[in-house]
């Protein structure tokens, strides 16, 4: 007769160790199975005597139940521990990620950007900030500049009229910056230096112009200014904003009726690969308008030519902005799509400076 208490304390012992269902049905069918240990002792029943029956029957089957719940108590605890990897495998995390901090989301559009370059730049050469209005009468737009009335000249721009007010005369959405150069000469005691950077507007729209947009305007008003300081500051102006050691510049005639002599400007550049890079190359591109002020301009805001003279000089913020950040599209800085802004936009405290860097 089979050791009981042996044969029970093994295949608890074998059943608490199984390490997975696999090895515990091998202990279950070793034990339970036809010719299982524990099978084979309830089949010893019918061949012994009433009294052997009743000493034996209760002690094999009390084995057999308490290893059947043995078996179902490890095949439980196994069930749950491959639940808890399987849960810990695959958990995924529903909780909503940290927002980030505004100075940290937002972004500084291009146009801000340039505008505050153009200010540091200027700042140091010793230039101060005007601004005039958005709306402006036919006399400080076009008159005061030396646009006489039904002059040809006055059809260069493509103008926004607005309807004509009691007295029938009609304002305009200025078309340039320059009407605030009189302003400032009507009320600013010379030697006068500004630069004007503002919104301005004309009916065109296409890839490189839009209705709206943004220009800057140099003015310099003294008794001894002459085209070699234009050319200078021009010529430091453009090293500082496109961060480059040294620039070739060359003037050709040009017409504007508010200067006399006028030049168009062009910079030196490299075209190679498709990219514009400045202080490089053999190719020209024109970057903006320049000459000294028209005596008559100087006449209509009360100084006397024969006193003081001046220059000045003007370019679109949107395309020096294009040329220095690499964007072949006007048409979106005007969109508020919030992915190019990301794209393309500063962040809020990288302020420029000249010391620091103007796009650092």
């Amino acid at each position: 007769m089979t050791d009981l208490s042996a044969l029970k304390g093994d295949l608890l012992t074998r059943i608490s160790a199984a390490p997975d269902e696999a090895a515990l049905e091998a202990v279950r069918i070793e034990a339970l199975g036809k010719a299982g240990s524990i099978s084979g002792l309830l089949k010893t029943l019918g061949t012994m005597t009433p009294d052997e029956r009743r000493e034996k029957g209760p002690l094999i089957n009390g084995l057999r139940d308490e290893v059947q719940s043995a078996l179902a108590a490890r095949r439980e605890a196994l069930a749950e521990a491959a639940l808890e990897a399987r849960l810990a495998a695959e958990t995924v995390d529903v909780s909503l990620p940290c927002r980030e901090a505004p100075e940290a989301l937002g972004r500084i559009h291009p146009i801000s950007q340039v505008i505050d370059e153009l200010t540091a730049i200027f700042a140091d050469m010793g230039f101060s900030v005007a601004e005039g209005p958005d709306i402006e009468t036919d006399f400080y737009n076009f008159t005061a500049l030396n646009f006489p009335v039904g002059h040809p000249a006055r059809e260069m721009h493509d103008t926004f009229f607005l309807p004509p007010d009691a007295r029938g005369e009609r304002k305009v959405l200025r078309t340039h910056t320059s009407p605030v150069q009189i302003r400032t000469m009507k009320t600013v005691e010379p030697p006068i230096r500004v630069i004007i950077p503002g919104r301005t507007y004309r009916c065109d729209s296409d890839q490189t112009h839009t209705p709206m947009f943004h220009q800057v305007e140099g003015l310099v008003i003294d008794k001894g200014s002459h085209l070699g300081h234009l050319k200078w500051i021009l010529e430091e102006f453009c090293k500082a904003f496109f961060e480059v050691d040294g620039v070739t510049m060359r003037f050709r005639p040009s017409f504007f009726p508010f200067t006399e002599p006028s030049m168009e400007v062009d910079i030196q550049c490299s075209r190679k690969g498709g990219e514009i890079r400045f202080g490089e190359g053999e190719d020209w591109l024109e970057i903006l308008g320049c000459g000294m002020v028209h005596p008559n301009v100087i006449r209509n805001c009360g100084l006397d030519p024969d006193v003081y003279q001046g220059f000045a000089w003007g370019m679109g913020i949107d395309r020096i902005a294009m040329l220095k950040y690499g964007m072949p599209d006007l048409r979106p800085f005007f969109e508020a799509d919030i992915r190019w802004l990301t794209h393309y936009g500063f962040r809020p405290l990288d302020l420029p400076t000249l010391a620091g860097g103007l796009s650092a």
